[in-house]
């Protein structure tokens, strides 16, 4: 028959080497608040876009974003500038051609931010604790997605409002100049959604910060550079037909697209040869339908790192 054996406590008498103890250390159960997977989510949300731009993260975290934003804004400041300082008819870019100029900036911020949200979690397995509370699989990716398009978007709109107040500073024509910043602006959400969802879709196959980093460099680079070839040697074999198609194979290449079919911007296809109203309804079709298909990669992603 097996004898149990008391616990020593500190009133009792224990061996020479024996020093355990019993100590009350005061655990209680949680009786307060229930917040549930809304607050979870927000607080994700939240989270992630103050660290795309390195917000309570350590100083260097902040150098490269802060850094891009500032080069995102610079030249539209400088274009102001020269428009009240001549006093010209109009500015000298137009609101949806500024971020097709700066997509090298866009392309390396989305590159250098993309990893930053989704490859630490994966690098260091916290992907299930996320997951251990009532937030779901849908619940980290919308938040992720959501954050990083929120970022990518106050990266682009900011220089477009930069112009705007330029514009009305410099005494443009009111009318004119809120037509063309509602355009940009709903071009540069357009272009948001896509590059996030393309960039964390690349960032999250691997949880090396650097492989990924690459990867979207190399992805959005590569494309835009295939695609604006083609359609050069399109144009010098006189198949003209074939340069709007061929645009649907580059994410920067269907906004621009987009904008020139729908948003009154002037084609740069080479001979301004942009699709037509049938070819910017497909752009626009191929568009959201690779934003759609990046958040069902993200979530069947997530559904097995979760296990």
């Amino acid at each position: 028959m097996a004898v149990e054996h008391p616990l020593p406590t500190s009133d009792a008498p224990s061996g020479p080497g024996d020093q355990s103890r019993i100590h009350n250390i005061g655990y209680r159960g949680y009786d307060g608040p229930r917040l549930g997977r809304a607050y979870a989510r927000r607080s994700l949300y939240s989270q992630s876009l103050r660290g795309a731009y390195g917000l309570g993260r350590s100083a260097k975290s902040k150098v490269l974003p802060m850094l891009l934003f500032v080069v995102m804004c610079l030249p539209a400041g400088i274009m102001v500038a020269v428009a009240v300082a001549t006093k010209a008819d109009d500015l000298p870019v137009d609101y949806t051609r500024y971020a097709i100029l700066m997509q090298a900036v866009i392309s390396l911020y989305v590159a250098s931010q993309a990893p930053q949200s989704v490859s630490r979690d994966l690098r260091f397995k916290t992907v299930p604790l996320y997951f251990s509370r009532p937030m779901e699989t849908a619940d980290y990716v919308r938040a992720k997605f959501a954050a990083l398009a929120s970022a990518m978007f106050l990266l682009t709109a900011a220089p477009l409002l930069v112009l705007y107040i330029g514009a009305l500073l410099a005494k443009l024509d009111f009318a004119d100049q809120t037509k063309g910043f509602a355009q940009g602006l709903v071009s540069v959400a357009l272009l948001s959604l896509l590059f996030s969802g393309i960039g964390l879709v690349i960032a999250a196959v691997t949880p090396r910060r650097g492989f990924g980093i690459a990867a979207v460099i190399a992805v959005l680079t590569i494309a835009y550079g295939a695609v604006t070839t083609l359609q050069a040697i399109a144009f010098e074999q006189d198949t003209t037909d074939a340069i709007a198609w061929i645009g649907l194979f580059s994410p920067i290449t269907l906004i621009e697209g987009v904008q020139s079919a729908f948003l009154g911007a002037t084609s740069t296809f080479p001979g301004n040869v942009g699709p037509g109203d049938g070819q910017g309804a497909v752009y626009v079709l191929v568009s959201l339908g690779l934003i759609a298909g990046c958040y069902g990669l993200l979530m069947r992603r997530y559904r097995k790192v979760g296990l």
